[in-house]
């Protein structure tokens, strides 16, 4: 039977020593999504994974993956559950192939070697760990991770320090993942690829849940003034930003005003006007919220002071 939710916390909490790494944590992720773990260094994110993972017994609360009880039946768990580490620990003269075949093995299920095409690898197959790139090495780790086709895998900062190629590939790759039925549990410190990826994310600061909701929930809730950044084909914003409604300089720079906005309607409409009224006409306008970025900021600032 297919259980409701393919991860659920309910109160968890760790502690080591006088420090509580995780602090009474709930939130549940449905099947098939892309579900975003972000938080600051030390909000006990990595403390959760791992209990999540099997690798440490929470202290307090309930989890479920899959329906599976990580403390009760840890074997089951790591069956059914793929994880991609930030690092790997694979024997640098082992090969690509060497890799799928053990790990496949080690789950119990033939190795399915077609996952090295499916991961741009076929043509590194008989290479070393070692001699691949870190691009490469990113790819053939997130292949051992699904290698035994589990139902949800776990990925830690799995694009850090890949260039903008190689970060495309990876992320096209989740997206694949994610259409053929997985669920994904993505930590990262990458707000922007958060932003791109993730349905549902979770913040967590100090152990504790800050805010959870889909990307777009999550920055509308924030700061309600927007960003208004514009520039004119005949200078108007060249030797500073003329004065809008409801609006407040916060730079100009480079022929470009940029403004925040409490009411960009009124704002944009008195813009369009002043432009109209000089004669002259936008090279450039761009109306936007703020960032996840800019909304962790607000966030994780807001609770630790």
């Amino acid at each position: 039977m297919k259980s409701e939710y393919a991860l659920e916390l309910k109160n968890v909490t760790k502690t080591y020593g006088e420090t509580v790494a995780v602090d009474k944590l709930s939130f549940v992720v449905p099947h098939g999504m892309i579900f975003g773990l972000l938080g600051p260094n030390g909000a006990g994110k990595t403390t959760t994974l791992e209990c999540i993972e099997g690798l440490r017994k929470p202290d307090g609360g309930e989890i479920r993956v899959i329906g599976i009880d990580p403390v009760a039946h840890p074997r089951r768990l790591w069956d059914s559950i793929g994880v991609q580490l930030q690092t790997s620990g694979l024997p640098e003269t082992m090969t690509a192939k060497e890799a799928i075949r053990f790990f496949s093995r080690y789950h119990g299920h033939a190795p399915e070697y077609g996952l090295l095409d499916r991961f741009g690898l076929t043509k590194k197959a008989d290479d070393q760990f070692v001699n691949l790139s870190v691009g490469q090495k990113r790819r053939l780790a997130l292949a051992l991770a699904v290698a035994h086709d589990p139902q949800i895998v776990f990925l830690d900062e799995p694009t850090a320090g890949l260039d903008v190629e190689s970060r495309m590939e990876l992320h096209a790759m989740m997206a694949e993942l994610k259409d053929a039925g997985k669920t994904i549990v993505l930590a990262t410190h990458d707000m922007a690829e958060a932003e791109k990826l993730c349905d549902e994310i979770a913040i967590v600061i100090a152990g504790k849940l800050g805010v959870v909701g889909t990307p777009s929930r999550i920055t509308a809730a924030g700061d309600k003034r927007t960003r208004i950044t514009v520039s004119s084909a005949n200078g108007t914003f060249t030797n500073g930003a003329p004065e809008l409604p409801e609006a407040t300089v916060i730079s100009t720079k480079d022929g470009y005003a940029q403004y925040s906005s409490e009411n960009p309607s009124r704002s944009v409409t008195a813009l369009l006007a002043l432009l109209e009224k000089r004669n002259d006409e936008i090279v450039d306008l761009r109306v936007e919220r703020p960032t996840l970025e800019e909304r962790f900021i607000e966030i994780t600032g807001r609770t630790q002071k």
